[in-house]
């Protein structure tokens, strides 16, 4: 399980860069065209193109108007990408209010920025504005599901995605993306970081009681899984933000932590891993087979709680750009589906069978992949349940906290602790929120806001 996108390449560059290393030197990358294919259910089939320009040129075509409705679109999106640039990204913030310099000047130029934000507007009613074919706008909602969210419940500033990846395109990294951890471990290596590999953490150590106390305080330390105590200053934890509070820390600092708002899960998912014996040549690198009906998919995931009855299936099939990822002529070909995060009467052990199936009979008939249970040769399979306990996230949700809410909606847990001194976030379930990039952003702000601290 991991990220198979990689969008704002600059994001690693700069951590690169800071490092006085070339991204160049540890990760060869190409840039992909097009970024993605897309397969909708009446049989229309059609490519998200690089160029902007040539995508506008390809939706005039089927629709009047729809290709300047698109560069709109485009337009908008990077107002908001600039807003979230001079607002949100490289430092902690963890609500509306961190956003503001509230002991500074009245400045009319952050008013006028507020007002461009599109607050109380969702992802779903943003694109519709410019996009009326249904197609089109389903395929641009999926840019939104890299955080794991309904554009129907999204607020508007997350088409800022959008323009980010249409900016600096979709880039895959040789060797596959895990090549992207394994520089950061190479580079810290050389920086002189020292790593503790199969070390599990059980506590979080502050000088706050587990039980009884006040919220306040500090980190003290940690104790592994083993009982050893470790004393630090500070702690970073990359795990789900809640699950940290809750597992690790305990305590008053938790109960405030989780009293400042509803943490609910984003979605999750199943992953089929499927080892084909012939690859399509018709799939690009990344696709999308796209439900039959986007509100009645996001409603079953969203307010349901429960698998869709069609859903949209993600493919990553590698091997378009890159055959050494798979035996000669064949494919390793990664489906995703999103689901709801797991509920108490979920049982993936009994329901993935059937489930297996819908995904399958789906790529059949609306992707053209008619003959795909004859050609696996290899499979296995991951489940809301199996992501839940392996990487201890929240109920199993891939993307972290959900970003439902059409003011609030984009914020996450602040990456410098509000409640304990000492104690950072990093992870899809911190600020900035999940994603590739922002993940990456994550640590670096985790990093910068404890180097800060410690030099006073």
């Amino acid at each position: 399980m991991g990220p198979t996108i990689l969008i704002q390449p600059s994001v690693l560059r700069r951590i690169f860069d800071e490092a006085g290393r070339r991204l160049e030197d540890y990760v060869p990358m190409v840039r992909l065209d097009p970024q993605w294919r897309c397969f909708f259910e009446d049989g229309t089939k059609m490519d998200l193109h690089d160029d902007a320009s040539a995508m506008a040129q390809e939706l005039e075509e089927i629709w009047p108007r729809m290709g300047a409705g698109y560069l709109k679109f485009l337009e908008t999106s990077k107002q908001l990408h600039s807003i979230s640039d001079r607002f949100f990204f490289w430092r902690s913030i963890g609500s509306m209010k961190d956003t503001m310099d509230l002991g500074g000047a009245f400045d009319i130029k952050v008013l006028r920025d507020v007002m461009r934000m599109r607050l109380g507007k969702t992802v779903a009613g943003t694109i519709r504005e410019f996009i009326p074919d249904p197609n089109v706008a389903q395929m641009l909602d999926h840019f939104v599901q890299y955080v794991g969210s309904s554009p129907d419940a999204s607020p508007a500033i997350l088409c800022a995605i959008g323009h980010m990846q249409m900016e600096e395109g979709i880039w895959y990294p040789l060797g596959g993306t895990r090549a992207v951890p394994e520089a950061l471990v190479k580079l810290a290596g050389e920086l002189g970081v020292v790593f503790h590999t199969e070390t599990d953490v059980s506590q979080i150590i502050t000088d706050v009681p587990r039980h009884g106390g006040r919220a306040g305080g500090k980190v003290t330390g940690l104790v592994t899984a083993m009982g050893k105590v470790h004393h630090f200053n500070a702690v970073v934890s990359n795990e789900d933000a809640v699950r940290t509070h809750r597992e690790l820390v305990g305590g008053a600092t938790a109960k405030e932590f989780e009293l400042k708002r509803h943490y609910e899960p984003a979605c999750s998912g199943v992953v089929l891993y499927l080892g084909l014996n012939q690859r399509y040549e018709h799939l690009a690198h990344h696709d999308f087979v796209f439900s039959r009906d986007p509100h009645e998919e996001f409603h079953s995931i969203y307010e349901l709680g429960e698998p869709a009855p069609d859903p949209t299936c993600y493919l990553a099939a590698t091997a378009a750009t890159d055959p050494t990822s798979a035996p000669e002529g064949g494919e390793a070909l990664y489906v995703l589906v999103h689901t709801p995060y797991l509920r108490e009467h979920h049982d993936w052990s009994k329901m993935l069978p059937a489930y297996r199936q819908v995904i399958l009979n789906k790529l059949k008939r609306t992707a053209g992949l008619e003959d795909i249970e004859k050609r696996i040769v290899f499979e296995a399979a991951l489940t809301p349940q199996d992501i839940h306990e392996r990487y201890r996230v929240l109920k199993g949700a891939i993307y972290g906290i959900s970003s439902h809410g059409v003011f609030q909606g984009a914020f996450k847990p602040a990456n410098r602790s509000k409640e304990l001194a000492g104690m950072y976030l990093a992870g899809g379930a911190a600020h900035p929120g999940p994603g590739m990039p922002m993940v990456m952003m994550s640590g670096w702000i985790a990093a910068d806001s404890l180097d800060h601290d410690a030099r006073g």
